[in-house]
């Protein structure tokens, strides 16, 4: 692997380092006994959210049911011999 930066650090008063220029903003960090930390960059995303009007249909499709407003069972006996 090529080396692309190469710099001396220094830990500060508080125990911390300070990266330059980096691309990254999360790091997952592994700490070796004899002393080498490796930094590995990590994106952090979003966890999949359910929409507010997925939440509105969900509701009053759980309201309607409670009350017994449902419709007629599907026949899904034609189906039954492709399981």
């Amino acid at each position: 692997m090529q080396i692309v930066k190469s710099y001396d650090a220094k830990l500060d008063s508080k125990k911390r380092i300070t990266l330059r220029n980096v691309y990254y903003d999360y790091y997952h960090v592994k700490e070796f006994g004899d002393g080498r930390i490796l930094l590995e960059p990590r994106e952090l995303t979003k966890p999949f959210q359910v929409s507010e009007n997925t939440l509105k249909m969900t509701d009053s499709s759980m309201e309607n049911f409670n009350k017994r407003l449902v419709s007629e069972a599907i026949d899904l006996s034609a189906y039954e011999d492709s399981i």
